[in-house]
């Protein structure tokens, strides 16, 4: 759940200790303070008097020094703070009753302590699995981790890890490539492991920031944003279900070679081997850089197979850089924009039609995905909940083994050649509502997550298809969206883009513009041609009751030239909020949307939805 929509969820006393504690971080000047204090110039009383949406990206300017914030506390060596995060972090895990989380807080020691025993054995056991090699590596972190926690006890102080011996630490991890379950594991062969009050975690992970606890109904909030952070504190660069997609694409001698590294049983089956590889929280950098490749292969036959991995299996064109680690952070850049777009890749309507006819056709899924995403409700095939957990259509079905999604396949008369999983996205997309989810990404001409999200366009059509979604919306909000009229005005010179006719020869006359770069700053030119058309209707007798001009965003400059100007009734909508405006109308008592109400210069979202919400 993103972080703005849990914040609307709470009250000002779950939501204080996450506040104090970005308080304190714009207090010691932050890097991008500038941007903070445009933000915060709006509120009398400070950031707690800021809206829920600024306050979102607040967090995200801040999340540098929120990320040193939260490593600081690593240096306590008893607080678990690994066990804890690794616990939240998990794909599913985002929503919890403090009784799940107790839950899964003691199965995580239970099975910690016994994967520290068979570790031990190994050690011992000169016919274990593990290589000498793998023992060594593992022998030189024990002694140096050793050495930086036991010094302070020679020394009688207190057992901490400094900021210097953990980066060290960290560095040497890095270079033994070693998985945070490895480290984990003999981390704790030195650290006392013992269950701790699950009270006191819970008020140690608040007070720290990273949750948000309501004592009303028992619930653990943690915001998508901030499980992306606490996911690079923890060396894992991106989601589970990335991972997951990305290892089902490697033959099982590949799997087994990955396995055989990190001390992971051989003679599983090729999905529990992947799912292993999962929980010991291989870096997928590491994976990516060596470890699916064959000894001996040349760095440019790496770049090719990655290349092809990419195009070939998980649909992704054009890596960005020329070296290998250029490409493999390009992927990874990929993976979070997919992973921060709210939109799901077919349409809500359609998620939910695939849902029940997933439960008709495999009716024991529902308890798999119960298990393995470690939900506490009984009943999970539900879109609204699952996308409350950011699990999206593609993330189910990425679950699901070959056999059962053949059987799918055939029960649902979805088309049998080609790419499956492709085929039964195509099958339950739903292309007008699809479009309309993705309206903010048509307008950024954002070709891979239109593409990703299961939108095939020529960029060239994407101009024309962000005028077409604006005259679906502005006809879902009632108004008469007239083009026999329009194309009666226009001139082989000045062409409009959308006419909406109020009647009595009144009129709003709407611009529709795309752009690629962030903040649309093109006043001047876009000024000129919004004159012309207010010439052109005032030619033909025509009250131009107001001017709308639709983009993506808006740059500060482009406002301000725009308040500046005082020959034209303009008021400005990014695309983002003309949607939200659009969904509230839907649910709300008019027949159609009052336009009184475009009366800012940039149109304020959340006056409006506030007005029709009365």
């Amino acid at each position: 759940m993103k972080l703005e929509k849990i914040l609307d969820k709470l009250g000002s006393l779950e939501k204080n200790s996450f506040i104090k504690i970005i308080d304190n971080i714009i207090s010691k000047n932050p890097k991008n303070i500038k941007e903070i204090e445009k933000i915060l110039i709006s509120a009398d009383k400070g950031l707690k008097s800021v809206d829920n949406q600024n306050v979102s990206n607040i967090f995200e300017l801040t999340s540098s020094d929120f990320s040193k914030h939260i490593e600081c506390e690593f240096q306590e060596v008893t607080s678990q703070l690994d066990i804890l995060i690794d616990i939240i972090i998990r794909d599913g895990n985002c929503i919890m009753k403090q009784n799940w989380f107790s839950i899964l807080y003691e199965n995580e020691i239970k099975n910690l302590k016994s994967k520290i025993k068979i570790l031990t054995s190994e050690f011992e056991n000169e016919k274990s699995e593990l290589s000498e090699d793998r023992k060594r590596d593992y022998r030189i972190y024990k002694s140096c981790l050793a050495t930086a926690y036991q010094n302070d006890i020679e020394n009688n102080r207190e057992a901490k890890i400094s900021s210097d011996e953990l980066s060290i630490i960290l560095t040497l991890s890095k270079e033994l490539a070693l998985s945070q379950e490895e480290i984990k594991l003999i981390n704790y062969t030195i650290l006392p492991i013992k269950k701790l009050d699950i009270h006191e975690l819970i008020n140690s992970l608040k007070n720290l920031g990273v949750i948000f606890y309501t004592k009303k109904d028992s619930t653990i909030y943690v915001a998508d944003e901030m499980v992306r952070l606490l996911r690079r504190i923890r060396k894992k660069e991106v989601a589970e279900k990335f991972s997951r997609r990305t290892l089902k694409l490697l033959r099982e001698p590949i799997i087994n070679q990955i396995a055989k590294n990190h001390n992971i049983d051989r003679k599983l089956t090729y999905s529990e081997k992947i799912e292993e590889i999962i929980k010991e929280g291989v870096s997928f950098i590491s994976l990516l850089s060596t470890e699916i490749y064959k000894d001996g292969i040349t760095l440019t036959e790496k770049k090719k197979t990655l290349n092809e991995l990419c195009e070939k299996g998980l649909n992704v064109n054009n890596l960005k850089g020329n070296t290998l680690d250029d490409k493999i952070n390009s992927l990874i850049e990929h993976f979070e924009n997919v992973e921060k777009d709210e939109k799901v890749g077919i349409s809500l309507d359609g998620f939910e039609k695939l849902l029940t006819e997933l439960h008709q056709s495999l009716p024991k899924l529902n308890k798999q995905l119960k298990d393995h995403y470690e939900l506490e409700d009984e009943y999970v095939l539900s879109a609204s909940f699952l996308l409350d957990y950011n699990i999206k259509p593609r993330d189910i079905l990425d679950l699901i083994i070959k056999e059962d999604l053949a059987k799918f396949i055939k029960d649902n008369g979805i088309k049998q050649r080609g790419d499956d999983l492709f085929n039964i996205l195509e099958h339950y997309k739903d292309v007008e509502n699809l479009y309309l989810e993705n309206y903010e990404n048509v307008g950024y001409r954002n070709l891979n997550l239109l593409k990703e999200n299961g939108i095939s366009i020529k960029e060239s059509e994407l101009g024309l298809k962000f005028e077409e979604l604006t005259k679906l919306i502005f006809k879902g909000l009632g108004f008469n969206v007239d083009e026999k009229f329009k194309n009666q005005l226009n001139t082989n010179k000045d062409m409009i883009d959308i006419l909406l006719n109020l009647g009595n020869n009144e009129v709003i006359i709407v611009e529709c513009k795309t752009s690629k770069e962030k903040g649309y700053n093109k006043f001047s030119s876009v000024s000129r041609q919004l004159k012309s058309y207010q010439n052109l209707a005032l030619k033909n007798n025509l009250r131009i009751v107001k001017i709308l001009l639709i983009a993506p965003e808006f740059s500060d400059d482009f406002v301000t030239d725009c308040e500046m100007d005082t020959e034209m009734n303009l008021s400005l909508i990014s695309a983002s909020t003309l949607l939200h405006i659009f969904d509230s109308f839907k649910i709300s008592k008019y027949q159609e949307f009052p336009h009184v109400l475009f009366r800012d210069i940039l149109i304020n979202e959340e006056r409006i939805l506030k007005a029709l919400s009365k």
